[in-house]
């Protein structure tokens, strides 16, 4: 056999078996491609899902924070500081806590935008013991929200509303 003739056998063998291969490195580049696109998507899933969840920890800490204003704030008139006695112990108080300002200035409250408060203080006087006692007991109910919540529309997509209750008993 001649040295051409061998050269020859070679090259349409290699030739051959590279068109056979050509096919499968697609299919295998497409899958990889798939997969990271599949991972990726999965991914932006996971992030969103956790800015959600911080979103809805920080208007939660809002609303306990009001409500825990809301709390001192009923302690503060029913046990006022330059007034000898008990302050009056009101029913159902709501506070527009956004819109109040701080003492003697224009400024508002910062860190309220969206909340309101409902205030509510129940009084019972206990006679049974040798000292006559008035326990107090106060709800105050905090309400955060943001985006459209009350617009009426069927979608509340935008719409996050977070409540927190504290409740505070006292006694004279």
């Amino acid at each position: 056999m001649s040295h051409k003739y061998s050269r020859f056998i070679i090259s349409s063998q290699d030739t051959i078996g590279h068109s056979k291969q050509g096919g499968s490195a697609l299919i295998i580049g497409v899958f990889i491609i798939t997969v990271m696109f599949l991972l990726a998507a999965t991914l932006i899933n996971v992030l969103n899902d956790a800015d959600q969840q911080i979103s809805l920890e920080v208007w939660g800490t809002r609303a306990f924070a009001a409500a825990n204003s809301g709390a001192d704030r009923a302690l503060a008139e029913l046990f006022p500081v330059d007034q000898v006695g008990v302050g009056a112990c009101n029913a159902n108080t709501t506070w527009n806590i956004e819109a109040e300002t701080i003492p003697n200035t224009t400024t508002k409250l910062v860190g309220f935008h969206g909340c309101s408060v409902v205030i509510s203080c129940n009084a019972i006087s206990t006679t049974n013991l040798p000292i006559n006692m008035t326990q107090y007991l106060i709800t105050s109910t905090a309400t955060c929200s943001t985006g459209q919540c009350d617009s009426g529309t069927n979608s509340d997509a935008s719409c996050i509303r977070v409540n927190r209750t504290v409740e505070v008993e006292a006694r004279d």
